[in-house]
Parts: structure tokens; sequence; C-alpha cells
């Protein structure tokens, strides 16, 4: 590594760290664009440390200068525990593991939240009309193991400030006597029904499992894509229940996200991430979305004007870690 480098804190590791994977990549040099893409496993690894190694290891890379990445679960001190995953690390612990001179964890959607401004309209997928509304607020939300919430507002310097919280926690509301039932058999098993637990890649199961109760239906066991797949397949491999645990979802994340729009005044507009409403594809912008998403009563006019997208980039929170090592060098 040259003087150099150590001294603009390259090279850098990079990550995004869910429930269920763990993503790294590497860059360089200032200005250039990632590269070493990985994905592992994380129930690969007994430590988050043991999984940078293996990276490290498997792309023939050295020590980074500075470390960043984003974790699902919120960052609230040195100590951190994944919600959906039994990784648990100290900050500074780790940072002295890597043997790095900066670490930067942030909450996963926090690095979302930070690529939002460098995305193109090719790396989007709108759903539904509406305009952004120049420095006006964006909000940004995504199932994948869990369900993250963001956001950003303009710093009044042609720059923005991020909004880091935990909504995918806030009590999942219904809006159909349907969904009240669906969502009274989940709190029978849990003890609190929060939007994570519904929109999310569980969440597709027990939306299905629920269904099949209300329905007298014994529920299959069933992966969050075999309830996709089955709520989409013809003939006798299509199964009713899973086309309802898909609609719903939709229908719940039309919801919840109007909320965060409303809640956050988000004219700027609403951008959809993680990881299963991608994979749906076109298909997402025929289940309704978008009707739960404007069905706000009185509101419903201020909220048609808000376009919401869907993120198809690759791989945004990397960008997002290093858009973060950036704003804080």
């Amino acid at each position: 590594m040259s003087p150099a480098d150590r001294h603009s804190g390259f090279p850098r590791l990079l990550g995004d760290v869910g429930g269920t994977n763990a993503r790294w990549a590497w860059q360089h040099a200032p200005g250039d664009a990632l590269s070493n893409v990985r994905t592992l496993a994380g129930s690969d690894y007994a430590t988050i440390a043991d999984c940078v190694a293996a990276y490290l290891k498997a792309e023939g890379l050295p020590a980074p200068r500075d470390v960043g990445f984003g974790i699902a679960t919120a960052v609230t001190g040195d100590r951190v525990q994944m919600t959906n995953h039994p990784w648990s690390f100290s900050i500074s612990a780790l940072r002295t593991a890597l043997g790095a001179a900066r670490l930067r964890v942030l909450n996963d959607f926090e690095a979302l939240a930070h690529a939002v401004p460098a995305l193109d309209a090719d790396q989007l997928s709108p759903v539904g009309a509406g305009a952004a509304v120049r420095d006006a607020a964006v909000a940004v939300i995504g199932p994948g193991t869990g369900l993250g919430v963001s956001g950003l507002v303009s710093d009044g310097h042609a720059g923005w400030r991020v909004i880091v919280g935990e909504g995918g926690h806030v009590t999942l509301p219904a809006a159909t006597t349907r969904e009240a039932s669906m969502l009274a058999v989940m709190r029978e098993r849990f003890s609190h029904v929060s939007a994570e637990r519904a929109l999310s890649g569980p969440g597709l199961v027990n939306l299905y499992e629920a269904a099949c109760a209300l329905d007298g239906e014994t529920a299959a066991s069933l992966e969050p894509a075999d309830v996709m797949a089955r709520a989409f397949a013809s003939g006798a491999a299509h199964d009713a229940q899973c086309e309802e645990a898909v609609t719903t979802f939709a229908s719940l994340l039309g919801n919840v996200a109007g909320n965060l729009a409303l809640t956050l005044g988000a004219r700027g507009g609403v951008y959809i991430g993680g990881g299963i409403v991608p994979r749906l594809g076109a298909r997402f912008a025929q289940l309704p979305f978008r009707k739960r998403f404007v069905d706000k009563g009185r509101f419903r006019a201020y909220l048609e004007t808000i376009p919401t997208w869907v993120i198809t980039a690759e791989s945004p929170a990397l960008l997002g870690a290093a858009r973060a090592l950036d704003a804080t060098a």
C-alpha cells in the first residue's frame, strides 16, 4: 500500500450485511468503480470478522485502510447486535481486528439512503405517476430478510442529510376486514405484529400461513421464494393462499409506504429497495401497491403527485457505504 493511499483512506472495504447474506466490495482509489464484489452467506461464519477474512482471502486482497458497511439492525453505540442474525460485535474491536484506520458502521437503510441521490434513471423502475419536487424530503423503504426504512432531507446547501430510524418495527395497520383477520392470526403467534412481520421474506410466509389458517387449509412448509413462485404459477402449481399472501404483501407495503410519505412529507419521492420487490420485476406494478399507497382519503390528491420507484441498481447499499465514508473523510 502506497503512502498516498494510506493517507487518503484507500483502499476501502465496503459491505452490505443483511440477515441472510453479506455482500462485500473493494474500492482501490478515489473515484474508482467498486470491484471484487462477492456475496457470502452469513450462516457460514461464526463472526463478522470471520466473514471479512474469508472475503479478503478469496479475493486475494490486503488489509483495507478504511472500512464502511451497512448492517441490518439499529446502530446506536459501539456494541452492535443484529436483529435477524446472531452476529454481535464491538465496532472498535472489529476495527482493531481488521487493522483498519477507520471503520464506519451504518444501518443498512442508512447506507441505501446515501446512495439514492447518486442513482441514475436507468437504475429505477417507476410504479405509478407523480413528479419529484426539488429539495423535498425523500422516503426509502424496502423488504428483505427484514423491513428497512430511512429517508433524506435537504441540508439547504444542495446536499442531503440522512434520516435513520427503525420504521420496520412500527405496528402494522390493517385497511380491510380480511387484513385485520390475518393480522389477528399473526398476533396469536407474535406479541407485537410489526410491519416487518408481514413485509419481509419471513413475512410473506407469515401471510401465507395466516391465509391458510383462515381458510381452514393446512399450510405447507414453504420458503419466501416458494410463496412467490406458487402465487404466479398456472394450473395445478398455482396456490390461492400464496397468491393472497403476495397481493396482501403489496397492499400492506403500499399502506406503510403511504404513511411514511405523509409523515416525512416525501414529495421528493419514495424509493423501494430490499431484496424482494426487485425480484417481482414487472409483476409488482400489477399488484395493488400504488392503489393502496394513494388510498388516504382526503390526502389522495397529495399522494398522487408523489412518485414511487423500485431501485433496480445492483448493490446500491455498497455505493451508499462509499458515499458515507466520503461524507466523513
